[in-house]
Order: C-alpha cells, then structure tokens, then sequence
C-alpha cells in the first residue's frame, strides 16, 4: 500500500501531466481541459478493466483512494488554500461597481439552473428505471448548481468576455 503522501504525489504529478496534455495538445480553458482528460481517463480505466480483467486496475485504484479521507483533507487541507487564493485576486471596488448583475447571477441563474439540473436528472433516472422523488432530484440540482468560485474566476481569466464582468 501507497503512503498517504505518494499518494498526494501521485495525483500531483497526474494533474500536472494533464494541464500539460491540454496546454501542449487541446488549449482548453485549464479547468474544462483538465475535467474532459480526467474524465478520458476514467473511461479508459474502465475499458482497460473490462477488457484485461486479470489486471484488477480498479481494484487497486479502489483501494488507493479506499485510504483518503476526503472530508478531512478536502475541509481541513485544500479549502482554505483555495478560497483564499480565489478571493486574492479578487477587486472588491470592481466587485462593488458590478453587483447588480452579480446579485443576479448569483440568485436567479443559480435557482434557474437548480430547476433545469434537478428536473434533467429526474427524466433521466426515470428514463432509467430509477424512481426518485422530484424534491430529492432538485436537492441534486441544488448541490450542483452553484459554480465553484476559484474555477469560475480561472475560467473568466481564460476566455475573452467584456473587462467588466
């Protein structure tokens, strides 16, 4: 078994080699290139499995992050970190001239895209066989709608939108 810190080094250098591949191959915005990579290769994963199932590839990836403790390390380790790197770069006086539209965003298109997620995994898990409740399903919209705030402001540097917003 890995050490808590090879496995620390491990992701690391994972997501190092993949911002690399999407710098150097896709130029994506960073955080669209790195989820679309990641999730490539979890599908590979999963057909490396299917096809060589002697290898037990998800077994042992399984059993590596079987040793996480996600809630302590994402809440006592990195939230800190990133929230405060996020809110670093922010300009509250350009914040404040805009905050209508923010207040906006940050509401409607938050509860707007609430209802859209919760009512689209609803068809979908029925569309499955999956009954669930269409309160659980906007719990789940809830949950995923609103945005990650260091990514957002990750992706706005990335992308030609107007200096304002």
């Amino acid at each position: 078994m890995l050490s808590l810190f090879e496995i620390a080094s491990l992701l690391l250098a994972l997501s190092a080699f993949f911002g690399w591949m999407n710098h150097v191959f896709f130029k994506l915005p960073h955080t669209i290139g790195l989820l679309v990579i990641s999730l490539f290769a979890s599908l590979s994963m999963l057909a490396a499995e299917k096809l060589f199932p002697s290898i037990g590839l998800i077994d042992t990836f399984q059993a590596l992050i079987g040793q996480i403790d996600f809630y302590s390390t994402v809440m006592e380790g990195m939230l800190a970190f990133l929230l405060f790197a996020g809110a670093l770069h922010v300009n509250f006086e350009k914040m404040a001239d805009q905050k209508w539209p923010i207040l906006l965003m940050a509401t409607f298109d938050v509860v707007l895209s609430t209802f859209i997620v919760g009512t689209g995994f609803w068809l979908l898990a029925g569309i499955f066989g999956i009954e669930i409740p269409y309160a659980w399903a906007l719990v789940f919209g809830a949950l995923i709608s609103p945005t990650d705030p260091v990514a957002v402001l990750s992706l706005l540097k990335s992308v030609n939108i107007p200096q304002a917003l």
